[in-house]
């Protein structure tokens, strides 16, 4: 198959996921496109053999994690929520709270519980796509749920 082929497959498999998990990261579309742009533009300058689907999308998903832990050290501004984005993404008007919700909260809890809950991953999954412990996802994934309730309730349940 052609180098091409294989990114188009990608991109129609992933894209939308790689998304959702960039735009959670970033809370910013125009960011969260272009750090999904640069997943696939790393995906064809790496052209990397994987030895399943899911060692394919763990990889893409840990590629742009970095990507996007990459873009906000470097930026110095606090981005605003694109609500309408978030909008999209969610019919329910109390999820979408909950994913603005979710992007008011540091970053290394946002990813866990981006993949644990939207993405579906377990957590011996997410401990090897960011390279921590299994213990130490748990512990996020506690931690994180407890701040995402703290902020729901404290902005939406006034």
């Amino acid at each position: 198959m052609l180098k091409t082929d294989c990114v188009r497959e990608a991109v129609e498999e992933y894209g939308d996921m790689l998304y959702r998990i960039c735009l959670v990261m970033l809370k910013n579309t125009a960011d969260a496109e272009d750090a999904v742009q640069d997943t696939f533009i790393r995906y064809m300058q790496k052209a990397p053999a994987f030895s399943s689907d899911e060692h394919e999308k763990a990889w893409l998903i840990k590629v742009a994690a970095n990507i996007c832990k990459d873009m906000l050290r470097q930026r110095n501004r606090t981005a605003e929520l694109d609500e309408a984005a978030l909008n999209t993404l969610t019919a329910a008007d109390e999820d979408s709270h909950i994913l603005e919700a979710l992007t008011q909260i540091p970053e290394k809890f946002r990813i866990v519980l981006t993949l644990h809950y939207i993405e579906g991953y377990k957590v011996n999954e997410i401990a090897e796509m960011i390279g921590k412990t299994s213990s130490a996802v748990k512990m996020r994934l506690a931690k994180g749920r407890k701040l995402l309730e703290e902020k729901y309730r404290k902005e939406y349940m006034q």
